[in-house]
């Protein structure tokens, strides 16, 4: 099985875009080098958050190349692989190694809803195309494919398939796969609200969209974690869990890109369809979001 030192924060990077929605490559690296001085263990570019499906093939392989190029080594990168058809997953893994990325997170097929059979050929098509470590992405909240404990299992016979981002929203599954598969898979919480009780089930790793614009605050809240620090953990949670909730928003990505904006850690644009919040939820969003900026726990991390 392949070896990966993939654990602790892992950032579902935001793709950056000018207003006129152009990418927007410089202002990502920027954010990038936010990211990685608050002390975050790995980058996951173009995932959700990342707005995959709104930038096109050519664009994703022009910011994987300078991100890379950019981070040299510092953390290790990943893509999300997220396409509507499992030949052109194939060939957007083959470009992604090409231009040195450190592994994938791959999610089933988009838009169609394929059933067990179809999605673990999928998964393992798509093993076949690239010698690099995958993460399976299980969001059947979001797309419509619910890859179980048993599914693990079964496809755990390819080396390639090293770790998952759990994101069901059933905190129960990271104890099921344990109990199916062992301990054959690292295990990442994938749901920004359910992240102490995910690490307390099993998770060694969080991908989280909130660390875009609160990372300093992430990475206090995931080291009381590591060190078993519950107490305190749970004072920066609560903090926290208002802003968290947005993660499981459907308007996450464009609610994430304002808290940066507030933060000026990035820029609020979005791509079409996703248009910028206005009137009564973005006064909702404001509020909520500057309220926590004035009581961060990391101001006063002395206390913790």
């Amino acid at each position: 099985m392949a070896t990966v030192n993939w654990r602790g924060v892992f950032p579902a990077v935001t793709t950056q875009f000018r207003s006129d929605f152009s990418l927007d490559i410089e202002e990502t690296l920027r954010h990038i080098d936010i990211l990685l001085n608050a002390g975050v263990h790995g980058l996951v570019m173009l995932g959700t958050v990342g707005e995959n499906c709104s930038v096109e093939f050519h664009e994703k392989v022009d910011l994987l190349k300078a991100v890379v190029a950019h981070v040299n080594k510092r953390v290790p990168v990943l893509t999300g692989i997220a396409e509507y058809t499992t030949s052109l997953a194939c060939r957007f893994a083959e470009a992604a190694q090409s231009v040195g990325v450190d592994g994938l997170m791959v999610l089933p097929a988009m838009v169609y809803k394929s059933d067990k059979r179809e999605t673990i050929v999928h998964f393992r098509t798509i093993a076949k195309a690239t010698d690099l470590p995958i993460m399976i992405y299980n969001n059947p909240v979001a797309y419509g494919v619910d890859i179980t404990p048993e599914m693990f299992a079964e496809m755990a016979d390819e080396t390639k398939f090293v770790a998952i981002k759990e994101s069901s929203g059933d905190v129960r599954r990271f104890t099921d796969i344990v109990n199916f598969c062992g301990d054959r898979y690292i295990l990442f919480c994938g749901i920004d609200d359910l992240l102490l009780e995910s690490v307390a089930a099993g998770a060694v790793g969080w991908i989280g969209g909130l660390v875009n614009p609160f990372p300093e605050e992430s990475t206090l809240l995931w080291n009381l974690l590591e060190r078993g620090d519950f107490e305190r953990a749970r004072q920066v949670y609560r903090w926290f869990m208002p802003l968290l909730h947005f993660d499981s928003h459907p308007k996450l990505v464009q609610l994430i890109k304002l808290a940066m904006a507030l933060k000026g850690y990035g820029r609020e644009f979005t791509r079409p369809p996703r248009l910028a919040l206005e009137g009564e939820e973005r006064n909702w969003a404001v509020q909520r979001i500057k309220g926590a900026i004035e009581t961060s726990p990391f101001k006063k991390q002395r206390d913790f």
